[in-house]
């Protein structure tokens, strides 16, 4: 049986795997250049020859989930759909994305927070992202959604911020006890709940304006 070399684009893969996978087991801090190119099975050179250090892999696992996760959301139902339904379809293609690749959700929600100036500065860009394509979804089923509300910015990132805890919350902490096996479509209610309600807030005119 003739085995396929490997690409630079399918060694690349690996060794995101392999960054995620580390991270899952034993935190960033721990992991070291030699875990992961030990189970990319591929050399230090090579890992080099792809990325500059560990920082820098961690990032693209980062971009990478985000970015596959992106497409998730934006192919999740159509602009004509009734907006219940889009919510409903939308949170629970997310959150089955996140619960299909567990190896990444440490990564993806714990580590990026300590990892440094730039995995903060790609973290806050990567959740503006999430936000402003919430906007546009929200604006794109609006017209045949009269009921919901336009949305904002700030009211994108503070609905993107708290799933994120939610997400977070989720996780089995470092050394807390967390339900055990709880999967991320747990949060589906939830989910949908939070947006619902942003969505459809009214604020109460302020009657003492007429007294």
């Amino acid at each position: 049986m003739t085995i396929a070399a490997r690409t630079d684009e399918t060694i690349r893969r690996d060794l995101i795997g392999a960054m995620a996978g580390c991270v899952a087991e034993k935190g960033y801090a721990a992991t070291t250049i030699a875990d992961i190119v030990a189970m990319a099975h591929v050399s230090k050179r090579t890992f080099y020859e792809h990325f500059t250090g560990k920082e820098d892999c961690l990032l693209a696992v980062y971009q990478h989930v985000c970015g596959w996760l992106m497409k998730v959301i934006r192919g999740a139902g159509t602009a004509d759909q009734r907006w219940p339904e889009r919510i409903s379809g939308g949170a629970a293609a997310f959150l089955s994305a996140l619960d299909s690749m567990p190896e990444f959700s440490r990564a993806l929600l714990v580590e990026m927070q300590g990892a440094g100036e730039r995995a903060f500065r790609m973290r806050q860009e990567t959740l503006r992202g999430f936000a402003g394509t919430l906007v546009e979804l929200v604006a794109a089923a609006r017209p045949a959604n009269p009921e919901i509300g336009q949305l904002t910015l700030p009211q994108a990132l503070a609905i993107v911020g708290g799933i994120n805890e939610l997400l977070t919350q989720t996780l089995e902490g470092y050394g807390v006890p967390q339900p055990e096996d709880r999967p991320f479509s747990a949060l589906h209610g939830d989910v949908v709940r939070l947006i619902s309600a942003v969505l459809t807030y009214r604020p109460v005119a302020d009657g003492s304006a007429s007294m």
